[in-house]
């Protein structure tokens, strides 16, 4: 059935969720504190690992094309992100549900849906996989990535508290459009293209992570803008 992956990965989330929101209280200060690094380090990782994977070598040095994609994706997505205040419409939508669903009191639920939000959407596994299940009927990849996001947001929920769990709202609209248009979307959706996507999107995982140990020094949804320019690049052959 196709959207059964969506549906196995928001429930992970959730389960992942309740699993650290009832288990992390009882965790100390700094322990808790232990595991925002711990999440920091860890989402860090994801997005330096990922990046490699994707980044292009030869002779031992990286080739032009994807550094030169990289930072222009990154400048113009940016600009764009800035111009339109992306990250402001996001904190409205986590506004909202924090009252919507009884929570207006949490200080940290906004902060907690945003950083949670973005390190399980952004990333080729969440595209890759919904266009297999929506064309296939092969959810397998969504399966593997609904392991990975519930052992990320039992941690992340632990240390944030339970703004976390909401982010299976922006994972459930995500990948369920790209599953319902996958028949559409596929045909532009080449190697290429998912390669860029996946090393920019691993850049603004690594910013995530900064931000979850730092505290918020990059404003990562106003550089979401960055996938599309990417994708737009894996079809100018100069650049992408």
């Amino acid at each position: 059935m196709p959207g059964i992956g969506t549906v196995i990965n928001v429930t992970a989330i959730i389960c992942g969720g309740l699993l650290g929101l009832n288990f992390g209280h009882l965790l100390k200060a700094r322990v808790q504190e232990t595991l925002m690094v711990a999440c920091g380090l860890g989402t860090m990782f994801l997005g330096i690992s990922g990046a490699i994977e994707m980044l292009q070598v030869k002779n031992g040095q990286l080739t032009s094309g994807s550094s030169l994609m990289m930072i222009l994706s990154l400048a113009i997505g940016g600009l764009v992100g800035e111009l339109l205040n992306i990250e402001a419409y996001f904190e409205s939508f986590g506004h909202f549900l924090k009252h919507k669903t009884g929570n207006s009191k949490d200080p940290a639920f906004t902060t907690a849906f945003v950083d949670a939000s973005l390190v399980v959407c952004i990333g080729a596994m969440a595209i890759v996989g919904s266009i297999n299940d929506g064309i296939y009927h092969k959810p397998d990849t969504l399966i593997a990535k609904a392991i990975l996001d519930f052992v990320i947001i039992v941690v992340m929920t632990s240390a944030e508290g339970k703004g976390c769990i909401f982010s299976f709202v922006s994972v459930g609209l995500l990948q369920g459009s790209l599953t319902l248009l996958a028949h559409y979307i596929k045909p532009v959706m080449t190697q290429a293209a998912l390669s860029n996507i996946s090393l920019v999107g691993s850049v603004l995982i690594f910013c995530v992570g900064v931000n979850l140990l730092w505290g918020k020094k990059v404003r990562v949804a106003n550089f979401l803008p960055a996938l599309l320019v990417a994708w737009i690049f894996a079809f100018l052959p100069v650049i992408g």
